[in-house]
């Protein structure tokens, strides 16, 4: 593992939708959150930063800080733009050399090490700017965004995601196929469903 790249997990919100956090929803005897982790870990691509926010004292308890870095944005009310700027700036003040960073949630939990090291083998051969995940029709995370476009994730609005920087790059995308890619939980009956399909 180098610091070329690395991956960033976004996991400051509070599930409002669901009610509670879905960051320790169980899923196959690990919660989301360290369903990801694990993920992110076995790839191997570069440091692991998780990005916390609401519950963050009982989100800390999930996670094994020896291997990953754990950073809490104060701010994460103000929108996914926010954990991704401030992700984004604690990444760059620790690996100022990095050529790039996948930004990653925690509630697609089909996501797999291959995927992300899809990522950033696209990038490695054609040398595309973003690299994206593609799913019914969409473009969007994981991502992999090259420093150049570091000063764009840095300046988005607080309430707006990585997608708009992803669309405003359409025609330089690189993109990796994921069809599970959809399978997000944001209700319980999303999460009902994760755990019936995966009886």
């Amino acid at each position: 593992m180098t610091n070329k790249y690395g991956i960033i997990i976004l996991a400051a919100g509070s599930s409002s939708r669901l009610g509670r956090p879905k960051q320790l929803l169980r899923y196959k005897d690990q919660s989301l959150l360290q369903h990801i982790v694990s993920i992110a870990l076995e790839a191997a691509i570069g440091p692991v930063i998780v990005v916390l926010g609401a519950e963050s004292d009982l989100l800390k308890k999930e996670l094994d800080e020896t291997k990953i870095i754990t950073v809490i944005n104060k701010d994460w009310q103000e929108g996914m733009g926010s954990s991704i700027r401030f992700g984004l700036q604690q990444f760059t003040d620790r690996f100022p050399d990095a050529e790039g960073v996948i930004f990653t949630v925690c509630d697609q939990p089909f996501i797999t090490s291959s995927l992300l090291w899809e990522l950033v083998t696209v990038y490695q051969q054609k040398k595309n700017p973003v690299v994206a995940s593609v799913y019914e029709g969409t473009n969007g995370t994981p991502a992999f965004f090259h420093r150049d476009i570091f000063p764009e994730l840095s300046a988005l609005k607080a309430d707006k995601g990585a997608k708009q920087i992803i669309n405003k790059h359409k025609d330089h995308i690189g993109l990796v196929s994921f069809p599970m890619g959809s399978r997000d939980i944001d209700t319980e009956s999303d999460y009902v469903q994760l755990l019936q399909n995966n009886q």
